[in-house]
């Protein structure tokens, strides 16, 4: 039922709908501001996915091995993971901008680090450092528009920036596939234009309401222990699941004992939140109510999924298919590009019928239903098959991706908390990738190492897989061997792959269930934040000056 009395056939409650004030005409620089965001939005979920096509070209270069190839990926999601919350907490303390600052230069920094390495444990870093900064932008773009914004306008403006995060997701692969042909430090190379004319964006267009608090009171507030609790235990318990079964055994001590550290600090974490801080990283407060703790349960779960989906499926079709970079990026495409359309037609949807909870359950079965199917693929499957199995996934994974959001604003009682949950939320769904690019990195690695040991002493041209840390820099290679079983490298290339599938549809299972338990929230709310958009910059000083105070 919705929560909301007195509210007309069409959703809206009626005094409302008589009663509302015409809304004032946005200023100019709001909407600069926008394509601010939606810049951020679009460059750093290329950088999340353009990488993962190019990897084997880059490993094979470098001399990586398959968990080196692992960590360049899982590094930058560490990074974003790890830095989120303190990004959130800084932001709501400190105000929106100096964070946004800083996230943006370290990405630049990053970026620059990977593109000059020479060595594998150089572009890690690289990635690491992209991170840290990712974390920022990733969930400021969402706190800060929800800052601008009114629930009630907000589903519009959601889908503006959902559309260019999802076109990022498009492009991702496209970029690594074009530039890994040629020259893959590029894809660290060309983020500088596009995170320098965001930054430029920021500075002078974006004007936030200023807190009026000291600075040195401000910084009385900030969760320092919080912050190096959850850093400590999320670093512990995601570095053992990513390597056990691949570095080490699952039994050994290396892999037991930070995991029990990493999952002890963790519950530490939660009790110290409660408890002591007067301004938590986990706010507690927001998390009140069951439609904000399933909201979060469904992110987490639609993290995992959608970012092991992005690495992996072009793997596959490199390793299984035998496509080139390139050809592997234009059969991704059905996802991508459905994954693109539905992240805008989700918030359309809800801003014309002004509900989402049968959406989001629709998002869910066609999300579960079409993994399971994905299960199934195989070298011999019909390329028709291929290509609508992932198309229905695609629709899934955008409708969840948007629809999500917006439960987990409308449940929060106070507006200037909705930073929080939008923040608290993208936290959990990227710490939730994390998770799933660990537990995926073990999965491959394990089973593909009983997998090619099965088959005995290889031939002379794949003798090196009988090493299963040299799977995925090898898969370059694949297609232009020429061996007289190669049906049965390529069927123990595609036993793991499909173990990861069968993970995603458990983890898809979970979201399913857990959404079922949404409520409906009325979206008909008009405040904006006390951090919202200034009509005129403040009075006094450069605009520099006046955007750090902001």
């Amino acid at each position: 039922m919705a929560e909301g009395k007195g509210q007309s056939g069409d959703g809206l409650p009626s005094q409302m709908i008589a009663d509302s004030p015409p809304q004032p005409q946005k200023p100019f620089s709001f909407y600069v501001s926008v394509f601010g965001l939606a810049l951020v939005s679009l460059i750093t979920s290329w950088d999340a996915t353009s990488l993962a096509i190019a990897l084997p070209v880059i490993a094979e270069q470098l001399h990586g091995t398959t968990l080196e190839s692992f960590w360049a990926s899982i590094s930058f999601i560490l990074g974003v993971a790890l830095t989120q919350p303190i990004y959130v907490s800084l932001s709501d303390v400190l105000g929106r901008k100096p964070p946004l600052y800083s996230s943006a230069v370290l990405f630049a920094i990053g970026a620059i680090v990977f593109a000059l390495a020479n060595d594998m444990p150089a572009l890690i870093a690289g990635r690491l450092i992209q991170g840290l900064g990712g974390g920022g932008l990733y969930v400021l773009q969402d706190i800060i528009l929800a800052d601008i914004t009114s629930l009630k306008e907000r589903p519009l403006y959601l889908g503006l920036i959902s559309l260019a995060m999802a076109m990022g997701t498009i492009l991702g692969p496209i970029i690594g596939a074009v530039f890994s042909s040629f020259n893959w430090r590029w894809i660290g190379w060309i983020n500088l234009p596009i995170i320098g004319l965001g930054l430029l964006t920021f500075v002078f267009f974006l004007h936030l309401r200023a807190i009026s608090q000291p600075l040195a009171a401000r910084l009385r507030r900030l969760d320092l222990a919080g912050m190096a609790l959850f850093g400590l235990g999320a670093t512990a318990t995601a570095l053992p699941i990513s390597w056990a079964g691949a570095l080490y055994s699952w039994s050994s001590w290396r892999t037991i004992v930070p995991l029990t550290i990493g999952l002890v600090v963790l519950v530490l974490f939660g009790v110290f939140e409660r408890r002591v801080p007067a301004e938590p990283i986990l706010p507690f407060r927001v998390l009140s109510n069951i439609t904000a703790s399933t909201s979060l349960i469904t992110g987490f779960m639609h993290g995992s999924i959608l970012y092991t989906a992005l690495l992996y499926i072009p793997l596959y079709f490199q390793a299984i298919l035998l496509e080139t970079p390139l050809e592997a990026a234009k059969s991704t495409l059905p996802i991508c590009c459905l994954t693109v359309a539905f992240s805008f037609i989700a918030p359309v949807i809800i801003e014309l019928t002004r509900r989402y909870r049968v959406l989001l359950w629709v998002g869910w079965v066609i999300m579960t239903l079409f993994l399971g199917l994905w299960c199934l693929v195989g070298p011999s499957t019909p390329r028709v098959e291929v290509y609508v199995f992932q198309a229905f996934l695609g629709v899934g994974l955008g409708t969840v991706f948007t629809g999500s959001q917006v439960p987990m604003q409308a449940s929060v009682s106070h507006v200037d908390d909705t930073g929080l949950a939008v923040g608290t939320l993208i936290v959990v769904r990227l710490f939730g990738a994390l998770i799933g690019l660990s537990i995926s990195s073990t999965i491959f690695s394990s089973v593909f190492s009983k997998s090619i040991a099965a088959l005995g002493r290889l031939p002379e041209p794949v003798k090196k897989l009988e090493d299963s840390t040299e799977a995925i820099n090898f898969i370059p290679l694949l297609r232009l061997v020429d061996i007289p079983d190669k049906s049965s490298i390529i069927e123990a290339y595609r036993q793991p792959f499909q173990a990861i599938w069968i993970m995603m549809t458990c983890f898809s299972g979970v979201g399913l269930m857990a959404c079922l338990f949404i409520r409906e929230h009325t979206l008909e709310k008009e405040e904006v934040g006390r951090q919202g958009f200034a009509r005129e910059p403040s009075q006094g000083g450069t605009i520099i000056q006046r955007s750090l105070q902001a």
